[in-house]
């Protein structure tokens, strides 16, 4: 037998997630052949069947099944095991070596998304090893590539092998059940819609010149007033169906008149000037209230002695389930005024309105493993894998279930430095979905 693969491993995530970490998939290149080998190494241990497959031979995918009842559609686990760059960041231990100190496995992709596929993967051999019975088939993905805009992974598996996910309707991928403290109330958001990427360019032109003759009022000079507008303007406020369920149940929750300020930010006559009032809270909440767009890129002059006559600046775009790329550039245009010229390089469409049919099953397994628990929807400011999925009708929830500690700061420590997970923590994600495999129907 291989050193993978112990019987009792999915008793023990932790440690198959510090293997995961000890793979450096960074994206790019992702280099994720090895990690997705080993993820084979122990279904192929376990004796279930597992194809890969791929668009590049070094960057795979990996699939495999366990034989339900047939009294639920089949229900797909999936994650991406590339994880973004720890260059220019400054750990406190090394990013790759998957170490356990303080209580925390440290490493990138502990929690975007090794994590995740560690407790996917545990539950996934645990449920077959048991033989428990399952309402439908069950289906484990394992892809690359997420990082990027999914090419290699699920992208391509969705347009090239979408009879693997024949009958799917329901999806459990990032990010979601996570614990999150809100006015004293522990509350775990399931993910039940996202945003989708816009990628645009902004550019505008003015006189250029040599360097030693200096410009005024140049291409350079509007560009940098145009960034200022951008940075002190929000645009308007949209309340979607997902994010009117999240904050209401959340209102709902905490009640009195915390609860009720939050409550009306759903009121978009008081959205911002209740977000101005939240402090540090709202840079969580923003995002969910409005189309966003974040600059990231400049273009300039070529040389350092030539002043340019044509800058522009690329902008991260993030749209509310609903809105289309017009939508946004109808929103942008007053910021910018009639001198930027603007161009769409890169859109992602994602669903509308979330399918909320299998909420109550994962709430109520939160419910069970934590008496505290306040399961609410949430909608993920940022993408994920969910939008090539939701093109075969496929409803994504964010469950990675994770009891975290309350001034554990979750979505900070996402791609930074130091990226960790309490131990316990992936036993608790792991249990979690093991239960939800008993009882998809």
């Amino acid at each position: 037998m291989s050193q993978a693969q112990a019987p009792e491993l999915f008793d023990r995530p932790a440690e198959l997630l510090q293997r995961l970490i000890q793979f450096d998939t960074t994206n790019p290149p992702g280099n994720e052949l090895a990690c997705i080998q080993y993820i084979r190494s122990l279904l192929d241990d376990a004796g279930i069947e597992a194809r890969v497959l791929a668009k590049d031979p070094g960057r795979p995918n990996v699939i495999a099944r366990l034989r339900g009842e047939g009294r639920a559609a089949p229900l797909l686990l999936y994650g991406h095991v590339d994880v973004v760059t720890t260059a220019g960041q400054s750990w406190a231990v090394p990013p790759f070596e998957g170490r356990i100190s303080g209580g925390y496995l440290w490493g990138r992709g502990a929690l975007d998304m090794k994590g995740g596929i560690a407790m996917m993967l545990a539950a996934f051999l645990k449920a077959h090893r048991t033989r428990v019975t399952l309402p439908g088939d069950v289906i484990l993905a394992a892809v690359s590539d997420e990082e990027a805009l999914g090419g290699m992974g699920a992208k391509f598996l969705v347009e090239e092998h979408a009879d693997e996910f024949g009958g799917v309707r329901y999806a459990l991928g990032e990010f979601g059940g996570f614990s999150l403290t809100v006015a004293k109330k522990r509350f775990f958001p399931i993910q039940v819609a996202e945003k989708q990427a816009c990628w645009m360019k902004a550019t505008v032109r003015g006189p250029g010149g040599h360097g030693s003759m200096p410009v005024r009022g140049g291409a350079m000079s509007a560009l940098g007033k145009f960034l200022t507008r951008l940075d002190r303007s929000r645009l308007p406020v949209h309340i979607t169906p997902a994010a009117r369920q999240m904050f209401g149940t959340m209102a709902s929750a905490i009640g009195g008149a915390q609860g009720k300020i939050l409550g009306q930010l759903l009121n978009p006559r008081l959205t911002d000037p209740l977000l101005n009032l939240l402090g540090a809270q709202s840079r969580t909440f923003d995002p969910l209230l409005h189309n966003t767009v974040s600059p990231t890129v400049l273009h300039g002059s070529a040389k350092i002695n030539v002043i340019p006559g044509e800058v522009s600046v690329e902008l991260d775009g993030r749209l509310l389930p609903g809105f289309r790329p017009e939508h946004i550039l109808a929103e942008l245009r007053p910021v910018g005024g009639p001198g930027v010229a603007y161009e769409v390089m890169h859109y992602d469409p994602g669903p509308a309105d979330p399918d909320m049919g299998l909420f109550e099953i994962l709430a109520g397994v939160l419910r069970e493993t934590d008496s505290q628990a306040t399961p609410a929807p949430l909608m993920l400011s940022g993408t994920s894998d969910a939008r090539f999925f939701s093109r075969l009708g496929i409803q994504t929830y964010g469950f990675t279930p994770m009891k975290l500690p309350d001034d554990f700061r979750f979505i900070e420590t996402i791609h930074a430095a130091d990226e960790r997970i309490p131990v316990e923590a992936v036993g608790f994600g792991t249990d979690a979905i093991y239960r939800v495999l008993q009882r998809f129907v």
